[in-house]
């Protein structure tokens, strides 16, 4: 991690490591992410209720996946909504790094793989659809550049933007396991990591106790 910047702190609980990747470690990591997605294409998620389509494309490694329909909602489970099979494992490399940052003694069960084109983004959300939210959750950047926002453990509270460039590392933990972000923009042409342009978040989750 040669490259990598100093950690910057939060509010409590919320860790930004800036750079945590290298370059060369980037490179290694889109590949590792090209055999999971050949095995557990990406797809295209909708909304509960609604069925709108989100505007990214998903995927899963672990024994769990993160997934969402109209008709059942937000959850986790064991098979690839569209193929039917079993996530595939989730590569070494981030379970050393889950180990090495989290400071959870309980390894990850779901990693999920969010693909955003340029022009995609994330709304305003917790993540609480774990059973227990003493493990943090992780999010590593590859790719372009995001403007990312990070607010409260309530909607309305103020938020902050943060640009997370690619090999950046964010961790929600503690107090800050609930605070509510999102990412409001992709900023094309910032990194030439991804041959095709846009940005993938990965982030590692503990769902049971």
């Amino acid at each position: 991690m040669a490259g990598a910047k100093a950690e910057i702190t939060l509010q409590s609980g919320l860790r930004y490591l800036p750079g945590r990747l290298s370059r060369p470690e980037q490179e290694d990591l889109v590949e590792i992410i090209r055999q999971v997605v050949a095995e557990a294409p990406l797809y295209v998620p909708v909304m509960p209720g609604s069925g709108r389509p989100m505007s990214v494309r998903m995927t899963n490694c672990g024994p769990l996946g993160w997934v969402t329909d109209k008709e059942r909602g937000y959850r986790y489970q064991t098979t690839h909504p569209v193929t039917g099979l079993p996530w595939p494992a989730i590569p070494q490399v981030l379970m050393d790094l889950w180990r090495d940052i989290s400071g959870h003694p309980k390894d990850p069960e779901a990693c999920l793989v969010n693909f955003y084109a340029d022009d995609a983004k994330m709304g305003l959300h917790q993540d609480r659809d774990e059973a227990d939210f003493s493990a943090p959750v992780l999010s590593i950047s590859l790719g372009n550049t995001c403007l990312f926002r990070i607010g409260g453990l309530a909607r309305t509270e103020r938020t902050r933007s943060l640009k997370l460039e690619s090999g950046d590392v964010f961790l929600l933990g503690g107090e800050g396991r609930l605070c509510f972000h999102g990412v409001d923009r992709i900023y094309p042409g910032t990194s030439t990591l991804l041959k095709s342009g846009g940005r993938i978040n990965l982030t590692l989750r503990r769902v049971n106790p």
